[in-house]
């Protein structure tokens, strides 16, 4: 594996770089963030700059306006972006977007693409992805999915409760996951106006970097035409899976941006603030906590790119997407937790980023799978044979 950048890929980074840093960090103290993420006028502000400087969705293909990415591109642009918490936001590279965008990319029909898939991509909609329930419903578990589907003619009727749906407030469609009658799962495009379609309650969470936070909501008799049913009936589990393999990655690499911001703020810390007749950072409690950051950033970063470039080579990876969902979620937190300690009283409050980069991360140990899931899941492989 060679993991050298081109010339245009070099570029394509510092550029990246710079944008966040000019257009995007300026306003990571704005007034029009709130406990749910951005507002959508401050999304819309940022999306424009970003669509000025030809960063706009650049995992997209390039027909729809995007820059037609490869995921190790993507590890690399990716990271640059998450720098800022706001940078995933401007880029349109955030959650749920992101994998809706590569799922549809996949999935959907000319005409689906055209209706729903090519305004996400410029950034003119949003959209949510609506699989995990309340209990008894799916969770970790897909199988125990009770939201149904049932035919009606030349349309289907969705009956079933949604919780954790993020940025579900403002979104123009959602991607509904339902149980068909033969006990199979479909997926299935809805735009978030049709009767039917009822968001419960905003779910005040740890995590304020989503636009339309974390929704409750209510499919109550929703029809969709049969059009609308996004690929093959019956193989919903298995989209599931083309769409969460790799954006687990792109958590993991927009994520890892966050820690090296967070690692930056606690070492330019340590340099500078005395204790003791000297810098924290010679003191050596604080310069190990640093080197190993070092290494857990490094060893964070290797497991995207290793992924990301199986990932290029058209391998399914979800043994490997778990793997690295699981050591850079842990090794982030890690990061981010030591720069708290370093930190000290200016780490827990506002006075720094760190402390929403805190919260924001420790959620990612649970986003797309639990950490202890994906051990579970792994540990099956492994015995079995087929890791």
């Amino acid at each position: 594996m060679d993991f050298s950048l081109s010339p245009a890929l070099l570029e394509l980074q510092q550029r990246t770089r710079r944008f966040i840093a000019e257009e995007v960090m300026p306003l990571e103290r704005d007034a029009r963030q709130t406990p749910h993420g951005p507002s959508e006028e401050l999304r819309r502000e940022l999306v424009g700059r970003a669509r000025a400087a030809g960063l706009l969705t650049p995992h997209a293909p390039r027909e729809l306006g995007g820059l037609g990415l490869t995921h190790v591109e993507k590890a690399i642009v990716f990271e640059e972006a998450g720098y800022s918490t706001l940078g995933p936001t401007a880029l349109n590279i955030h959650a749920p977007d992101e994998g809706n965008i590569h799922l549809l990319e996949q999935v959907a029909t000319p005409a689906q693409k055209d209706r729903w898939l090519r305004p996400l991509v410029q950034g003119h909609t949003r959209s949510c992805f609506a699989m995990t329930e309340p209990a008894p419903g799916a969770g970790a578990d897909p199988s125990m999915l009770a939201t149904t589907a049932v035919r009606d003619g030349d349309e289907y009727v969705i009956n079933g409760r949604k919780w954790f749906i993020t940025g579900a407030e403002g979104a123009a469609f959602t991607i509904v996951m339902a149980r068909m009658e033969d006990g199979s799962a479909s997926m299935f495009l809805a735009d978030m106006d049709r009767p039917g379609i009822r968001i419960e309650r905003l779910m005040d969470a740890m995590d304020s970097c989503f636009t339309g936070g974390h929704a409750v909501m209510a499919f109550e008799n929703l029809r969709v035409p049969a059009g609308d049913v996004l690929g093959e009936l019956g193989k919903g589990f298995k989209y599931a899976q083309v769409r969460l393999a790799p954006a687990r990655l792109t958590h993991c690499m927009r994520w890892l941006g966050q820690a090296r911001r967070a690692h930056d703020e606690a070492l330019a810390y340590a340099r500078e603030r005395q204790a003791f007749g000297k810098p924290l950072g010679e003191h050596e409690g604080v310069s190990f906590m640093l080197a190993d950051n070092d290494m857990d950033l490094h060893t964070a970063r290797l497991h995207i790119w290793h992924t990301a470039w199986l990932l290029d080579q058209g391998q399914r990876c979800n043994f490997e997407s778990s793997r690295a969902k699981v050591v850079c979620s842990e090794a982030e937190w890690r990061v981010v937790d030591r720069c708290v300690q370093i930190l000290g009283g200016q780490g827990v409050t506002g006075e720094r980023i760190v402390a929403r980069i805190f919260s924001d991360l420790r959620a990612f140990r649970i986003y797309d799978g639990p950490s202890e899931v994906h051990r579970f899941s792994m540990g099956k492989k492994i015995v079995a044979g087929r890791a």
